[in-house]
């Protein structure tokens, strides 16, 4: 494994000697770890079934759970799906963006259908992260990634937690820091002319509303827990190695505490270890130090991380979402 540090501010971070490396490695059918703007990727070519199956060993990833593929523009995003006119407003509306967008595939894509798990629809984004977008351009490939970490566990938002959980499997990792959004992108599904929320995210269900002017509905009624429409909606996902007991209303001195905003909750001093997401109870903030949160607290070894209530507007609900998953009975 080699590390590609980026410094975004330096204007010149693309001439770097080790971007063509990086470039080749995946265009070889290689896996490397690249930051976007919501967290840290697997990235390999997704037009490459070999190199989207390496991303399902490398995670211990159901296969029947599709692989979102990252481009560098809408007009690359077009030559993979069908885009209708709800589809288009919220495309511009949000990319580059932490939106994901889940539309029927065209005839001629050449995204395998390992990325897609087989189905006739194709998970795209436009990422803000712009490590992710200039090697989407530069290999001229759009790029399968998933987070870069092992299936279910906890989503990375630093260059380490990927090195933690994937470093053997790498090629590469690009480090450009911590990811600002912090939680997944949202992700909309317009198949059947109805847009459906299938996973909450990085922009909240009241933004996309109002681009649509209409309401977002539930994912499609009677869907298989093995045949996901999108990635992020198997019932446990996001889990730390503690247990995890939403909407705590106090903590004891064996436990791990997640806590939000000024108030305090009965024994929180008392706690083995506290992170708060955000003292000030921004939800903006809460949602870019939640992964990082869960990582800190699972490393006390704390049997139980309790976890304070979370109200569920904006980006609340993209929280609770994770924190729901990841506190959901193993498989």
């Amino acid at each position: 494994m080699q590390l590609w540090t980026v410094n975004l501010k330096k204007p010149d971070w693309q001439d770097a000697p080790e971007a063509p490396d990086v470039c080749a490695a995946l265009t070889a059918g290689e896996l490397v770890a690249v930051p976007t703007e919501t967290v840290y990727g697997l990235a390999a070519d997704a037009t490459n079934g070999v190199a989207c199956a390496k991303i399902f060993e490398a995670k211990g990833r159901p296969q029947f759970n599709p692989l979102i593929s990252h481009v560098p523009s809408l007009e690359d995003a077009r030559l993979h799906g069908r885009f209708d006119a709800l589809a288009l407003r919220l495309a511009e509306a949000f990319w580059p963006g932490p939106l994901t967008l889940v539309v029927p595939k065209t005839e001629g894509s050449p995204i395998s259908d390992m990325a897609t798990a087989g189905l006739m629809t194709v998970a795209l984004r436009v990422p803000a992260g712009p490590v992710m977008r200039f090697l989407a351009d530069r290999t001229g490939k759009p790029l399968a990634a998933p987070s870069a970490n092992l299936s279910g566990r906890i989503s990375p938002t630093r260059a380490q937690d990927v090195i933690d959980d994937l470093g053997e499997a790498l090629s590469f990792v690009v480090d450009a820091g911590p990811c600002r959004v912090g939680i997944e992108s949202t992700i909309v599904g317009i198949v059947d002319g109805s847009p459906r929320l299938l996973r909450p995210g990085g922009i909240s269900r009241e933004e996309i509303e109002d681009a649509l002017g209409t309401s977002l509905l539930a994912a499609a009624p009677g869907m298989r827990p093995d045949a996901p429409a999108a990635p992020g909606m198997l019932a446990s996902h996001y889990a730390p190695n503690a247990s995890m007991v939403l909407n705590a209303r106090e903590v004891t001195q064996d436990d791990a505490l997640l806590s939000f905003g000024p108030e305090r909750i009965q024994g929180a001093e008392h706690a083995r270890m506290e992170f708060n997401l955000s003292p000030e109870g921004d939800l903006a903030e809460a949602a870019a130090n939640l992964f990082q949160g869960m990582r800190t607290l699972d490393a006390s070894m704390a049997r139980t991380i309790r976890v304070q209530f979370i109200p569920s507007f904006g980006l609340g609900e993209a929280i609770n979402d994770r924190l729901k998953r990841a506190a959901a009975p193993r498989p």
